[in-house]
């Protein structure tokens, strides 16, 4: 039987490396993109001491081209795709009135199109067999709208809009490629540290933060389900409910406390480097700065729920109600 051959993108540190281990261990051999050779290399010789092939190339997402020629590159000397996750992304954080178009421009270019043109890339290889899963990353309801991440707010929700359209096109033409998003809580990645940041202090994780390895194992679930998302723990749903039934609450409260959720109270060196526009320079590995206080994979509350089992609850939540309300206005006619 042929080996299964999955595509990562960012590859090189944080989610993206976490994910290629994840996806070797069950059973993948690996293409490892991203703009940092050196990085790919020691991701490379990681899977490689557990006998995974792998397939290092570096390449700039937001280049369309590239990604597509990285794509033959990897049917040519690994094989068919069948599965890709674009775990790539860079942003900038601050408030929208000191932000550049320019820096706004890159960071799309990155997160949204990055995906988009992996996302691309594979349908047009997968399409030739008719079966596949493409990964994309969104954020956790409860980091969507968050004060000073317009950006990557924005560019996560072109995202989600692009691949809602592109399932029941996928549907349509009755190919049996899956799209699913992976809802991602505050993960404990470099990022961090070299994330474009024009508030001048030093930014830190919002909520309850995990490993990355709990990020790669809800990407590497998503290789295999049949359901369109998967979010992680339980903040995630309560969050959905609180922002469909108080969303005037939901925005005075990030108005007030956003701003001191994300922020450390030392001051950014002026003179960090970030990967907006070039990778930033050595060694970087999964995990951020953030250990301490980061909930591991084994913990009671890294659990994972995809878009049908949330269908499920909330399916037996209404009909609970309904019962109540009928058995209510009964009592009431007696």
């Amino acid at each position: 039987m042929p080996s299964q051959i999955a595509v990562v993108t960012g590859a090189g540190a944080g989610i993206g490396r976490a994910a290629a281990r994840a996806l070797g261990r069950a059973g993948f051999d690996v293409a490892l993109l991203g703009r940092n050779e050196d990085r790919l290399k020691d991701t490379a010789r990681d899977l490689a001491a557990h006998s995974i092939r792998t397939l290092v190339i570096p390449v700039d997402v937001a280049d369309a081209d590239a990604v597509a020629k990285a794509a033959d590159r990897v049917e040519s000397e690994l094989g068919p795709i069948t599965a890709w996750a674009n775990c790539a992304g860079a942003t900038v954080v601050g408030q929208v009135a000191t932000l550049s178009p320019q820096d706004i421009r890159r960071a799309t270019e990155v997160t949204y199109l990055g995906s988009v043109n992996g996302t691309l890339a594979a349908l047009e290889r997968m399409r030739r067999r008719g079966h596949g899963a493409i990964i994309n990353l969104d954020l956790a309801p409860s980091l969507r709208g968050l004060p000073l991440q317009a950006v990557e707010n924005g560019s996560r929700a072109a995202l989600r809009g692009f691949c809602e359209s592109l399932r029941p096109e996928l549907l349509h033409d009755a190919d049996r490629i899956r799209i699913v998003m992976v809802d991602l809580p505050s993960i404990n990645t470099p990022h961090y540290g070299w994330t474009r940041n024009t508030t001048g202090k030093r930014l830190k994780p919002v909520g309850p933060v995990y490993e990355p390895e709990v990020a790669a194992e809800a990407i590497c679930r998503a290789a295999f389900t049949t359901s369109r998302s998967i979010s992680i723990g339980p903040s995630t749903t309560f969050a959905a409910i609180w922002s469909l039934l108080g969303p005037g609450c939901r925005e005075k409260r990030m108005a007030d406390h956003g701003y001191k959720a994300q922020l450390e109270k030392t001051c950014a060196d002026t003179d960090a480097k970030d990967d907006l526009f070039e990778s930033v320079p050595g060694a970087f590995s999964a995990h951020g700065a953030f250990d301490a206080k980061s909930r591991r994979l084994d913990s009671p509350l890294s659990f994972f729920v995809t878009s049908s089992a949330r269908a499920g609850i909330a399916g037996a939540l209404l009909a609970a109600g309904l019962t109540g309300l009928i058995s209510h206005i009964r009592s009431g006619r007696k």
